[in-house]
């Protein structure tokens, strides 16, 4: 069992930035992590996903080139950096661990997810 927990969440103005990150307490570089987000109202979608070894990245095709995720195996943390923030990036932000084979975008492929960070960009 891992456990998650979010950090780094925060009011922003839009065109900012955030850096999240996840802190296992566990061991998780044997696996691939991901980041979701939830706004109010709306279903969990797929944000980001880092493989492993940190060599494979995925990103929704709405964030590339806005938000980039980051592993450090040694400190088994994983990170999400978000830039030109817009208020529809607002949500809570959540890590998890896939541990399962499948679409690295669905939420279902994944299990130990932590508690979330809010995040808000006000516009």
């Amino acid at each position: 069992q891992v456990q998650l927990v979010e950090s780094g969440g925060g009011l922003v103005q839009a065109g900012g930035s955030l850096r999240l990150s996840c802190a296992a307490s566990g061991r998780t570089s044997a696996y691939s992590m991901g980041w979701f987000r939830q706004a109010p109202g709306k279903e969990r979608e797929f944000v980001a996903r880092i493989s492993s070894t940190g060599a494979i990245t995925n990103y929704a095709d709405s964030l590339r080139g806005r938000f980039t995720i980051s592993r450090d195996n040694a400190k088994n943390t994983v990170n999400l950096q978000m830039n030109s923030l817009k208020p529809e990036d607002t949500g809570v932000y959540y890590c998890a661990t896939k541990t399962r084979p499948g679409d690295v975008q669905s939420a279902t492929s994944y299990d130990w997810w932590g508690q979330g960070t809010q995040v808000t960009v006000s516009s």
